[in-house]
């Protein structure tokens, strides 16, 4: 009788504590939310993150609040989310490091398709190959020779393992077989200093991070990795245009909650975000950045679970083959 009454009272407590998660979803969200970005504040992730938070803020009613936790090339922020409760209140707005840390770290702290729920795709933010503005190649062609007959000494800047800017070097180096010296920076504000000091000799990083040097013409710019041209860079060619099409690609966000949290939050979560991707501060800030809101079609969770297990897969092969892994 007394393990009857014991089974009885520990199923009226799970049935309670469902209709009290369920009530609390149905109010979602009642006090301010925090959305956690991977990496240090001031960096291309974080200025998405805060433009986006802002407008999601209008539509929910309640603050959304973003926390820099960076370190080990993202993991450590995504940990945070994926041990966070599960209410909803706490989100990640991570880039393309979700899918690679899956291949460059052997001992993640999570299981990166087991631990997250999916809100959206935010957006896809092209490249820039860069040099120092004293580099002598006049363009990519020229760049290529230079890097393959100095390959012991030509330098490649990136802001840390398993950054946008780590990926895209690696990239780099694959595309043209060879590799080159590899200069880790702890962020990519170190990095771009001694590029524009002629410390180093190229990067390659977002066009949130680089349009105002190309501009400026502090830097020397070879390529853009999107398919077509950008309207803020129209004089830089596509890395297809300058004959280098193997490193066409875009560092994506998305934007995720820990796994098992409710679908009442998760849907207001995704409303708020298409949302905020249409608020036209957000669209002409991108504009100046070089990069789109993501359109409805690919700003929801069905788009992100596709892209993330997608791109774990063309990655992986990259990673493998550099060599360059992460404790």
């Amino acid at each position: 009788m007394k393990i009857l009454n014991a089974i009885l009272g520990a199923t009226a407590l799970a049935a309670l504590s469902l209709v009290s998660t369920v009530a609390n979803a149905a109010g979602f969200p009642e006090r301010q939310i925090t959305m956690i970005v991977p990496f240090a504040a001031g960096g291309p992730t974080d200025t998405v993150a805060r433009l986006v938070a802002e407008a999601m803020s209008k539509d929910l009613g309640q603050q959304v609040i973003v926390e820099n936790v960076g370190g080990a090339g993202g993991t450590l922020g995504a940990a945070r989310v994926a041990n966070a409760e599960k209410d909803g209140y706490t989100i990640l707005l991570h880039h393309i490091g979700m899918a690679t840390s899956n291949t460059l770290y052997r001992k993640l702290p999570y299981k990166t398709l087991e631990a997250f729920d999916y809100i959206g795709l935010v957006t896809d933010v092209p490249m820039t190959l860069l040099a120092r503005k004293d580099m002598p190649a006049d363009d990519l062609k020229g760049l290529v020779e230079y890097a393959k007959a100095n390959k012991d000494k030509v330098t490649v800047a990136n802001a840390g393992i398993g950054a946008a800017s780590h990926l895209c070097g690696m990239l780099f180096m694959s595309s043209i077989q060879t590799a080159l010296v590899t200069v880790p920076y702890k962020g990519t504000g170190p990095a771009m200093t001694d590029l524009l000091g002629g410390q180093v000799d190229i990067m390659c990083d977002q066009t949130t991070n680089t349009t105002k040097q190309i501009q400026g013409k502090t830097v020397k710019a070879y390529a853009v990795t999107s398919p077509k041209r950008l309207d803020v860079l129209k004089d830089l060619p596509t890395v297809k245009e300058a004959g280098l099409p193997q490193m066409e690609v875009g560092i994506w966000h998305g934007m995720y909650a820990p796994k098992g949290a409710p679908k009442e939050a998760i849907d207001k979560l995704n409303k708020a975000l298409k949302v905020a991707l249409k608020d036209t501060n957000v669209g002409a800030r991108f504009a100046e950045l070089g990069t789109t809101p993501s359109p409805d079609a690919d700003a929801t969770p069905e788009a992100l679970k596709a892209k993330l297990e997608g791109e774990i897969a063309r990655w992986k092969p990259v990673i493998e083959a550099a060599g360059q892994y992460a404790d």
